[in-house]
């Protein structure tokens, strides 16, 4: 066989053999992308910053804290579609509903106040002023009480039954991002200006202990991992996804992420962790045996750095902000298998 003939020969085994290898290698490659963008809704003429979300899983709707617009939106999740957007706050940031009196507790940066809103028709059923940039809401099932932080370092304790503040857990600055683990025991707070992550009892009312964030800065998103006992936090300063043992505050895991973090959720079901930055990404981590690698950054919007992941819906829903002919929308991500 002649040189020329067996380099043909071994041209056509190659080409055969690319064919057959590429339906795996684009099966591989659509693998890698950790979150697919399913859906847009509209928010209407909402301008300005987006903050946080709030999910009411009975009627499957999202509540968008609508900060630069003074308004807070309402999204039909099954249906798609706005359904109300609530206007007279002032800079609405933190927001959460308490499901045993059917309530939504919306926090404003402007007045420092708390309004209460019942869910069914979005009617004030009280307000409540904490004097100083009310911010992040989250609920503690375990005493029932709305946990709210505010002002130049305290979380605010409110009956949800009586609508009224029981008293305050005092801090060491202004908080932001804290997350209650599940049983209630402890909430874990990040208070930047201290470059610090304070450990609250719960029961007592009172900060037990501090984790130091290991010289970084601007410690705004935390998330939990309840089932490897680990605080996650971004930072903006420099752009960094620290990982913390809940037990001692030690480093687990230390990695570059993406600019202007605001927002940070664990997929528990696919060992994810989703960073949600304002640089206009989300960026995706994988936990395995041997720690936590990136998987992927998928691309949104600049400015686009809050969020809501909801394990029940699987689905991450993304705060994107009007852009020229673009308007706000709340982004709705699958995740990949």
């Amino acid at each position: 066989m002649s040189i020329l003939r067996r380099a043909e020969r071994s041209a056509r085994h190659l080409l055969l053999a690319l064919l057959l290898l590429s339906p795996l290698m684009a099966k591989a490659q659509t693998a890698a992308v950790p979150l697919e963008l399913e859906s847009k809704i509209p928010l209407g003429p909402v301008s300005g910053r987006i903050d946080h979300l709030a999910i009411d899983l009975k009627r499957q709707w999202l509540s968008v804290a609508e900060l630069g617009n003074d308004s807070v939106g309402v999204i039909d999740v099954a249906n798609r579609k706005l359904i109300s957007t609530m206007r007279g706050f002032q800079e609405p940031q933190g927001i959460a509903y308490e499901p045993s009196t059917d309530t939504l507790y919306i926090a404003n940066a402007g007045d420092g106040s708390v309004r209460l809103m019942r869910a069914n028709d979005f009617t004030l059923l009280g307000r409540i002023d904490l004097g100083d940039d009310a911010d992040n809401v989250h609920i503690d099932p375990q005493r029932g009480q709305v946990l709210v932080g505010y002002g130049k370092g305290a979380l605010a304790v409110i009956d949800p039954r009586t609508r009224a503040k029981l008293s305050d857990i005092p801090l060491r600055a202004h908080p932001e991002s804290f997350q209650i683990e599940p049983g209630g025991a402890r909430a874990f707070v990040n208070v930047p200006d201290t470059g610090l992550i304070q450990v609250i009892d719960l029961a007592k009312g009172q900060a037990i202990g501090a984790f130091p964030t290991q010289g970084y800065h601007a410690n705004f998103p935390m998330a939990l991992d309840s089932a490897a006992h680990r605080i996650l936090i971004a930072f903006r300063s420099p752009p960094r996804l620290l990982v913390l043992s809940d037990a001692d505050g030690s480093a687990v895991a230390d990695l570059n992420t993406c600019g202007d973090a605001d927002d940070l959720f664990v997929d528990t079901k696919r060992r994810r962790v989703y960073v949600i930055c304002g640089a206009g990404v989300i960026d995706s981590f994988e936990q395995n045996d041997n720690g936590y690698r990136r998987i992927d950054q998928v691309p949104t919007a600049p400015g686009a750095r809050t969020g809501l992941f909801v394990p029940e819906f699987d689905r991450l829903f993304v705060a994107v902000r009007a852009a020229g002919p673009e308007p706000a929308a709340i982004w709705v991500f699958k995740p990949a298998p």
